[in-house]
């Protein structure tokens, strides 16, 4: 099928208004965030989709999905366009994004089952405008929380600054709506819970617009108290004995809502006014005030094991003003990469990884130490470290972030220096039984790393995407490892 036949079988199904073919908003559908220096450069090495189009409704969705089955259309699912792992990017000369900014209603708020009823592009900061005004929160607040939506939250299977204590966003979700390339339209009932066979909600979660598209989501809603909020920030003697008080705290028993630890050099950047060259702990403890009291007497005790390593307490509302300035807009976004064409500079590239509490800090030296000793432009690193910012009873992620001056051609930034760091992350990770990524899915630039991730599971991951996208017309190139469209991977 040409172009012009496709473009002419979408007037069938939508209205011209819903179809959109500006060569502007094309180019920007090409790549998400992954690529931002590339292509605020204008120069992205991939094809532009042949359009966006924006459903109104399950069956439109329904409607798309067949058509593109039908006729070996890629499409991509988009809802919230804050992707950073390439998930978005495209890689098919004839790709068709689906971008669910239309399915922005809020159909139920039942504050007796606490629960809330969303369609896919419902904004994060939508819902929870509305939730705190019943003295209510949904629990999920990600960096990109002013912008982003819900189809892209649980297709991402995202994460939130409070996850400690309400979970990810597969710790939320209740039931959800899909739609599958061959037009059947799942409904997941709301439950609390059952055991009526495998949690199928999780083939949905997670799946990075590869098996499905994901058009409404239940999610649980939370009394909140902002009242009884408490702040507790330290200067350390380094990030491994951040971790061991982390880990005091959480296998205890006690579930702040934010935990954390910077190593100094991530230190540096977000707390330049107060870290003196050291680590930095951080925690949080909300709720009811009894919860709050137990959890700050479990954080006090925590810190007096380990005093040794505690070098002064921080004031506390140095923290909460850190806190309330750490979601990014738009506006920030754009300022961001505008920052990076000024300067030629990369600032805040990461890269998340999870394991247990014995391999953590070895996995983090591990890279530090690889990176000062193989990275080939070691001189161009402005910045490298990192932060424990998602903890469990069992484990917790760490967040490596490194800053770069670019001096290459922009086309090529991400495999000269991104691409190399990445590698010896996920290298020092899966050689220690972690995971490659904690949060923010595999999109297309670790797929080459998934088997490797998921061992000899990955037999499951690839029969659920012969079993639900048999023509692979969903999202090529993500989770799943392919050599077509790799352009820096050698």
């Amino acid at each position: 099928m040409d172009n012009q036949t496709l473009l002419d079988g979408l007037k069938c199904i939508l209205s011209q208004e819903q179809i959109d073919t500006n060569y502007d908003n094309l180019y920007d559908a090409a790549a998400d965030r992954y690529k931002k220096y590339a292509k605020a450069r204008k120069v992205l090495d991939v094809p532009v989709p042949t359009a966006i189009v924006y459903p109104r409704s399950v069956d439109e969705v329904r409607t798309l999905l067949v058509y593109c089955n039908e006729n070996s259309i890629n499409v991509i699912p988009r809802s919230g366009k804050t992707a950073t792992e390439g998930g978005l990017e495209n890689w098919k000369e004839q790709t068709l994004v689906i971008d669910g900014k239309y399915l922005n209603k809020i159909l139920n708020v039942d504050l007796y089952n606490m629960e809330a009823t969303v369609q896919a592009g419902v904004p994060l900061q939508t819902l929870e405008d509305e939730v705190r005004k019943l003295g209510c929160t949904t629990g999920h607040s990600p960096q990109s929380k002013p912008i982003a939506q819900y189809g892209g939250l649980v297709a991402t299977r995202s994460i939130g600054q409070f996850s400690t204590l309400y979970g990810g966003i597969e710790d939320m979700v209740v039931g959800l709506e899909c739609v599958f390339p061959d037009g059947h339209i799942a409904r997941i009932k709301n439950v609390s819970r059952r055991a009526g066979g495998p949690d199928i909600r999780h083939i949905a979660i997670g799946n990075e617009g590869t098996l499905c598209y994901i058009t409404e989501v239940t999610v649980k809603l939370f009394k909140f108290y902002p009242e009884n909020s408490k702040f507790y920030g330290y200067l350390i003697q380094d990030i491994d004995t951040g971790i061991k008080l982390l880990r005091e705290v959480m296998v205890n028993g006690y579930r702040p809502s934010i935990a954390r630890t910077y190593s100094e050099e991530d230190a540096r950047q977000h707390f330049y006014h107060f870290y003196k060259g050291k680590s930095i702990l951080i925690f949080m403890a909300e709720g009811n005030r009894e919860i709050v009291n137990a959890t700050c007497a479990g954080i006090e005790a925590a810190v007096d094991k380990f005093k040794d390593g505690i070098i002064e307490q921080v004031d506390s509302k140095l923290i909460s003003d850190w806190f309330d300035h750490l979601n990014w807009s738009q506006q920030d976004i754009d300022d961001e990469v505008q920052g990076m064409i000024d300067n030629d500079k990369h600032d805040g590239f990461t890269t998340e990884i999870s394991a247990n509490w014995e391999a953590i800090p070895k996995i983090y030296h591990n890279v530090i130490n690889r990176i000062k000793s193989e990275f080939p432009r070691a001189d161009d690193l402005t910045m490298l470290g990192g932060h424990s910012s998602h903890s469990y009873i069992n484990g917790t992620n760490m967040y490596f972030v490194y800053n770069y001056n670019i001096n290459c051609a922009p086309e090529d930034e991400m495999r000269i220096y991104h691409h190399p760091l990445q590698t010896i992350i996920v290298e020092e990770t899966l050689k220690l039984g972690g995971s490659m990524c904690h949060h923010h899915g595999i999109g297309k630039y670790r797929n080459e790393w998934t088997k490797e991730e998921h061992g000899t599971a990955y037999y499951m991951l690839e029969k659920l995407k012969e079993a639900f996208d048999p023509n692979g017309i969903m999202n090529f190139g993500t989770i799943y490892p392919q050599k077509e469209g790799v352009k820096y991977q050698k």
